[in-house]
């Protein structure tokens, strides 16, 4: 803690170590500290299972626990549950960086929509699947055929591709119409293939929304069940994998450090106050710190939005996903019958 460092990154984030490995390789001095004493963060995969009742102040016998769960090791629990496309970004830097030989992989067994009426139903993401679907009647099948074979055949950076259409300025609802598809096709369209979590995305450039597409197409030819990859033994696995590959090129880490605070001098930023194994407070002197909102004032942040989430454990399969053992099931925002406002009913208040 006595020494100075080119940068101090607090938190363990999968954006924090990202950006500890790469700071590390290009030969920056890299001091990484946090107040947990687990990787991840708020996106953290919590094990064994008790500690995952603790992070919510839930306290449990272990016994009753075992008899509930099994071994509680056994258990990895993401706090944020999420997959990774195949053929994505982030995957294409684990490669780059060669993190991937800390890591093992397995392929998600399914991608499912749910549509009202129908239930849980498989996501067709190319023309074989599109045809054999059940979501469509046969002439909607042959028009999103034609929707997916355009899309695979166009080259986002090739303009000749595009058949005569201006995607970038054409609007994504506009470039449904060319294809006469349904509503219900354009909602699991763009909420399951294209992963975009709200409908203001018809609005925007229907280019964006061919990318999404093979991107889509792209990760699912390469793991061909379906489109996402997941971490054996959970999510937490990534940023770990970053956290190691720091720490060989020279990355110092600190897990279950007690933060006290940023210091500043002359309103610049000159090092971290954390306590040492005595109690007493130490400053760590840098240049640059890097860190999760959580470890600077609330008046340094930007409150842009909030998630709700729920974690249930099962002790079945998901009905119509062919009892699979891992699997996507997305509901688009207009399958649940929301059409009032984003926090209460027209007619109440909060």
């Amino acid at each position: 803690m006595d020494e100075e460092y080119d940068f101090i990154v607090l938190g363990t984030g999968l954006k924090e170590c990202i950006l500890s490995g790469l700071m590390s390789v290009s030969g920056k001095k890299v001091l990484h500290m946090d107040r947990n004493d687990y990787y991840g963060g708020q996106s953290a995969s919590i094990t064994p299972i008790d500690q995952f009742y603790r992070y919510f102040g839930k306290q449990y016998e272990i016994p009753l626990l075992e008899e509930k769960f099994g071994k509680l090791r056994d258990w990895n629990v993401d706090l944020v549950p999420k997959f990774l496309m195949a053929n994505g970004e982030l995957v294409k830097l684990l490669i780059h960086t060669g993190v991937t030989r800390y890591l093992e992989f397995k392929p998600i067994e399914g991608s499912y929509v749910y549509k009202k009426g129908s239930g849980i139903c498989k996501v067709p993401s190319n023309e074989t699947e599109a045809m054999k679907s059940e979501m469509m009647g046969l002439l909607e099948k042959r028009r999103f055929q034609k929707f997916l074979q355009f899309c695979s055949e166009v080259d986002e950076k090739d303009e000749s591709t595009w058949k005569n259409m201006d995607l970038r300025n054409i609007k994504t609802n506009e470039f449904y119409d060319k294809f006469g598809l349904e509503e219900e096709t354009r909602t699991f369209t763009g909420h399951a293939l294209a992963l975009y979590i709200d409908d203001s995305y018809l609005n925007e450039s229907a280019i964006d929304l061919i990318v999404k597409c093979k991107l889509y197409n792209e990760s699912l030819c390469r793991s061909r069940k379906s489109p996402f990859l997941y971490p054996l033994y959970g999510l937490g696995e990534l940023p770990q994998g970053f956290a190691r590959l720091s720490a060989i090129y020279g990355g110092t880490y600190m897990l279950n450090k007690p933060f006290e605070s940023i210091v500043y001098d002359g309103g610049k930023v000159v090092g971290v106050a954390a306590k040492n194994e005595k109690g007493e407070v130490e400053v760590a002197k840098c240049k640059q710190v890097i860190c999760d909102p959580s470890y600077v004032d609330k008046d340094k942040v930007k409150l842009v939005g909030k998630v709700a989430r729920a974690i249930c454990f099962l002790n079945h399969p998901i009905p119509n996903t062919n009892e699979a053992s891992s699997c996507q099931i997305i509901i688009p925002q207009s399958q649940v019958g929301r059409k009032y406002g984003k926090i209460c009913q027209k007619i109440l208040f909060i």
